[in-house]
């Protein structure tokens, strides 16, 4: 409960200001340690009244031990009766005596006065509190040894003096260093939580520019945040933020790409479409009319083969997260289930679509939606530009850097140095003889990027083709020891 009771008020804390979580907490700490400090000056004043207040029991002790007489056989004491009354000016009180032999046989004064807590050591004074007839007293006691003894007394004897003051004077000399101490001490404290409150708000300055500067922003600016000036504590929540407005700029600037580039690609197909319905309805003939729906049918197809480029362009590209969202995937059944998805239309064109998975399971970190897509993409463009009576070959490799997906075909291919600006959009090689936007190689470079890998471009077998290789980061083994058991290669 009590637990309980202390998570929910560090809660309540943290959703306070910060400079109130500060005053908060060290106001208290403050007061806390001046409370201290308080009870250990009533000790240390405590201490210094008995040291000086003792001294002068000993010395009354010492006098009265003086004018002790054993000579005539008995216990003689000359009472040194101005030395008392002077005594008792000084303790501001009453002044009590005893001095009686150790077996108390002999008894002199106030026989009732009480005993010293602990055995006395012969010549060593010992002092203690005690309470006499319901009055505080402090009490001196003393031990020597009687020379001669008393008569009929045989061996060493010791005689026990006592001397006892009531606490007055001792009181108010604590009260007076107290009192002074407890000045001091709320002086201090005022002293100090006013610095503090001084001190507290200089320290904050900086993170009150650095609100100022961040509400003063427009909604489009998404520069970084200056860390100049901002304290080291600080310091890498700034670089925090930093890092996610950079995250949002590219995600902005992604998105304002994709509006652009849909307006650009978009506008001559939707021009083209309106210019074709209008020659049909204008042809009388039945035969042009056929031949013009036809045409309006290609390019509505490819128009929606386009928008659907874009939209997944743009969907790779704001994917915010791939890298969370990322899990275990053998690559040898990704591609065993890609390629599955296209072999009847590779039969369609003529060509022999092959899979050549790795000896053992290729595991990476990776999301296997934008995985599948950019390798569908892959071989959507490998199966488009090989002529019928070509190959096209899927192959999983585990390499020295990476662990890779490579789509090779026998196809016209790039020349080498076009190679470099594969995967820019809308770039087309200049041997491309069919239509398209140049988004498909984009869109596998975006999603290659996203899982921290590259994409990489070679000829083919014998110089003749394109291979092309998703190159991802390979799993750690701890990692791929716990990744779930699939079996590579085809079913």
């Amino acid at each position: 409960m009590i637990r309980q009771q202390a998570r929910d008020l560090l809660e309540r804390l943290h959703t306070l200001s910060l400079r109130r979580t500060l005053l908060l907490v060290l106001l208290p700490s403050l007061l806390g340690l001046a409370g201290m400090e308080l009870w250990l000056t009533w000790r240390t004043a405590l201490d210094a009244a008995n040291a000086a207040y003792d001294r002068s029991l000993l010395g009354a002790i010492k006098a009265m031990d003086a004018n002790i007489s054993t000579a005539s056989g008995g216990l003689g004491v000359e009472l040194p009766y101005r030395m008392l009354e002077f005594f008792e000016l000084t303790a501001s009180g009453r002044v009590y005596y005893r001095v009686a032999t150790e077996n108390e046989l002999v008894e002199i004064g106030n026989a009732d006065l009480p005993a010293p807590p602990h055995e006395l050591v012969t010549e060593w004074p010992q002092f203690s509190d005690a309470v006499y007839y319901d009055t505080p007293v402090r009490i001196g006691s003393y031990a020597r040894f009687i020379d001669p003894p008393l008569a009929g007394q045989v061996g060493p004897q010791r005689l026990v003096i006592q001397v006892a003051e009531t606490l007055e004077s001792r009181q108010a000399f604590t009260r007076v260093l107290v009192l002074q101490a407890l000045a001091r001490d709320v002086l201090l404290v005022v002293a100090a939580m006013g610095a503090m409150v001084l001190i507290v708000g200089w320290a904050l300055r900086p993170l009150q520019r650095l609100r100022s500067g961040v509400q003063s922003r427009s909604a489009l600016d998404l520069t970084p945040v200056s860390t100049h000036g901002i304290p080291a504590d600080v310091r890498p929540l700034v670089e925090a933020i930093n890092h996610h407005v950079e995250r949002n700029r590219r995600q902005a600037q992604a998105h304002r790409q994709f509006v652009d580039d849909a307006s650009h690609q978009l506008r001559t197909p939707l021009t083209t479409l309106a210019t074709q319905v209008s020659f049909a309805l204008r042809e009388t003939d039945a035969n042009e009319q056929r031949r013009a729906l036809e045409a309006i049918k290609q390019q509505l197809d490819e128009t929606v083969r386009q928008t659907n480029q874009m939209l997944a362009l743009a969907r790779a590209d704001s994917a915010a997260g791939a890298e969370a969202a990322a899990e275990p995937v053998d690559l040898n059944a990704l591609a065993r289930d890609v390629a599955r998805k296209w072999w009847s239309d590779a039969r369609e064109r003529g060509l022999d679509l092959g899979l050549e998975p790795a000896p053992q399971p290729a595991w990476a970190q990776a999301h296997p939606a934008l995985l599948k897509e950019a390798l569908s993409n892959l071989l959507h463009n490998a199966l488009r530009y090989t002529p019928r009576g070509g190959q096209v070959t899927v192959r999983v490799r585990t390499q020295a850097d990476c662990v890779a997906v490579m789509v090779e075909d026998t196809g016209p291919g790039v020349a080498e140095p076009e190679m470099a600006r594969l995967g820019e959009r809308f770039y087309r090689a200049s041997g491309a003889r069919l239509p398209g936007t140049g988004l498909g190689l984009a869109i596998v470079k975006s999603v290659v990027e996203r899982h921290g890998g590259q994409l990489r471009f070679a000829p083919g077998a014998a110089g003749q083709g394109l291979c092309v290789s998703l190159c991802l980061p390979p799993m750690a083994a701890a990692d791929q020891a716990t990744a779930p058991s699939m079996a590579p290669g085809l079913p």
